[in-house]
């Protein structure tokens, strides 16, 4: 049977996008009934690690701790020695938001220290194979640790592996697989195939971010450079100097790449090189698919409602949620444009709403810090910089927010600066029993409209729970929801085309586009987009029903069942046919 060897930095704690997706696919059904073994790879980064693996698992092997039994132990023993890389192994208990669990390996490695002599051979197979001029790079830690990852873990895979005939899968979630992918390529096991697996394209997320046109700009120069033959080289500059472009150009050279949204094949095919006539499959990520009564929906909405009421002394009839990391891609801004024409409304029809914005800079604050601060100054609905409140861009995030407040008549925006949602965690207002699942079952209006955006899986997150998703039409989740709906207008999803302008401007006039013009682009989407929300927003329990049988249709459409059905394993066959 197949064994899947996931190379990422989530391989012990989930702290972002891929550990979410590697949780919904692992633990479903469809993959475990497929995938004899699964091994996630990844850096040692300090003893929490092996602590936290050995409180979600077991500890089979250790060098830190001394544990170097049996024959497995004795043949990564002899790996260490050779890279003076110390290694851990074990096991470990994934577990999704639905409590679907499957158990899988870990190796980490710890690489603050490798083979100088063998690092360095290493670097020049690189170099002499792949063209990867690693001298460029090597300054940054970032790409240096998973250069030195590459060999231990090879020889420490292939003792685990045996010589069990496979196939065996070594997927890249993205560029910190690359050099352990590239060592494969060159021994020419094949046994082994490699995937590149897209989350996003890393040259292009500062493009897009920092350019004053930003997502309205980019998209629409990308689609006439790539119908012109031109390469992102030609039309923004070398970026061969970005030590994560250097990998992901040469993902080529993998049996295959998976990109998880229509416009990340684009992107890479707008990378030039080998990727424009690569073979790329679309896997989309999965979305909760979880059925719930009536009651539920509305017990969780009541409790949102409850808490508003607890910090404003206003219930308000329409709750909306945009739950995110507080980054610039996130377009965090638009909420509030759309919101400026959505409190005007309100207030004519006497209506009230609320935006829980959840993002945090800063992690988890202790409770006795947010007791601290709810009676201090009323936390969150006023903050304070510098911690245990404000820190680095939730200062410019509550700023924004804070001005919308002071004109709003009939919204007002709660920010929500903490990593988590109950009671113990937000303070004394919070109603009791409430959890993160109120958060997604509760609001009506979920808000993505992210600049740059990949996929996005919490934009849809709330979508089997009858939520009117608010996307931007650059997230990837835009072209799996219209398969799953299909092809149909989906009254559930809103999208906002801020990069909607024809083919009416040339390439050099696109790119010329500065911060007003922007401004005026999405004055015009925001607008358009608050029209459909007002249009579609449930006016009864009823109708707010009928909008969570019509999400659940689509989510369960959606499943991380689904995408490993339809996407992974059908990709991952043609990974195998190409060797």
């Amino acid at each position: 049977m197949s064994s899947v060897i996931h190379v990422t930095h989530e391989a012990v704690v989930k702290v972002g996008g891929i550990g979410a997706v590697l949780e919904g696919l692992i633990t479903s059904s469809s993959y475990q009934a497929n995938i004899g073994r699964t091994i996630l790879v990844g850096p040692l980064f300090s003893p929490k690690d092996e602590d936290a693996l050995a409180a979600e698992g077991e500890i089979g092997y250790s060098s830190p701790s001394g544990r170097r039994s049996g024959a497995t132990g004795e043949g990564l023993h002899l790996i260490e020695r050779k890279y003076h890389t110390p290694l851990v192994y074990g096991w470990r208990r994934m577990v999704d938001s639905s409590g679907h669990a499957s158990a899988v390996e870990v190796l980490l490695v710890d690489v603050g220290q490798v083979n100088p002599e063998l690092e360095n051979r290493f670097k020049f197979e690189l170099y002499q194979r792949f063209g990867l001029q690693s001298d460029r790079y090597e300054s940054n830690w970032d790409y240096l640790q998973y250069l030195r990852l590459a060999e231990p873990a090879y020889e420490a895979l292939q003792a685990l592996l045996g010589d069990s005939p496979g196939p065996h899968f070594v997927l890249s979630h993205e560029y910190m697989g690359m050099p352990l992918a590239l060592k494969y390529i060159a021994a020419a096991d094949p046994r082994f195939h490699t995937i590149f697996h897209a989350h996003e394209v890393a040259a292009v997320r500062p493009i897009v971010e920092h350019a004053p046109g930003r997502d309205a700009m980019f998209y629409n120069v990308m689609a006439q450079a790539l119908d012109a033959g031109l390469s992102i080289g030609d039309v923004f500059g070398d970026q061969s100097g970005f030590y994560r472009h250097a990998l992901v150009e040469r993902s080529h050279r993998c049996d295959s790449v998976f990109a998880v949204g229509d416009r990340i094949v684009d992107e890479l095919r707008f990378l030039g090189s080998g990727l424009r006539d690569a073979p790329i499959d679309l896997v989309y990520n999965g979305v909760p698919a979880v059925e719930i009564s009536a009651e539920e929906k509305k017990a969780s909405v009541d409790r949102m409602r409850s808490y508003a009421e607890a910090l404003t002394g206003v219930r308000p009839q329409v709750v909306f949620t945009h739950v995110s990391r507080p980054v610039a891609s996130k377009g965090f801004w638009r909420d509030l444009r759309i919101l400026e024409h959505l409190d005007r409304a309100f207030a004519a029809e006497g209506r009230s709403g609320v935006l829980y914005l959840l993002s945090t800079a800063a992690g988890s604050r202790t409770p006795e810090d947010v007791l601290r601060m709810e009676a201090e100054y009323g936390w969150p609905l006023d903050h304070r910089a510098g911690y245990p409140d404000l820190e680095g861009p939730e200062v410019d995030l509550w700023a924004a927010a804070s001005a919308f407040n002071q004109r709003a008549r009939a919204i007002r925006v709660v920010f929500v600066n903490q990593f988590g949602w109950d009671r113990g965690l937000c303070g004394r207002r919070m109603p009791a029993g409430m959890s993160f699942a109120d958060l997604r079952r509760g609001t009506q209006v979920e808000f993505g409209l992210s600049i740059y955006e990949p996929f996005g899986i919490a934009q849809v997150e709330p979508l089997s729970f009858g939520a009117l998703c608010v996307v931007s039409d650059v997230c990837g989740c835009r072209g799996y929801v219209r398969r799953a709906a299909g092809e149909q207008d989906f009254a559930n999803l809103i999208v906002a085309a801020y990069t909607d302008l024809g083919r009416t401007r040339g390439m050099e006039d696109l790119m010329r586009m500065d911060a007003p013009e922007l401004k005026r682009i999405e004055a015009g989407a925001s607008a358009a987009a608050a029209g459909e929300i007002l249009e579609r927003l449930p006016r009864s329990e009823e109708e707010e029903w009928e909008a969570v049988q019509r999400g659940y249709g689509v989510a369960r459409n959606m499943s991380w069942e689904r995408v490993c059905e339809d996407f992974f394993l059908p990709g991952l066959g043609r990974a195998a046919r190409r060797r």
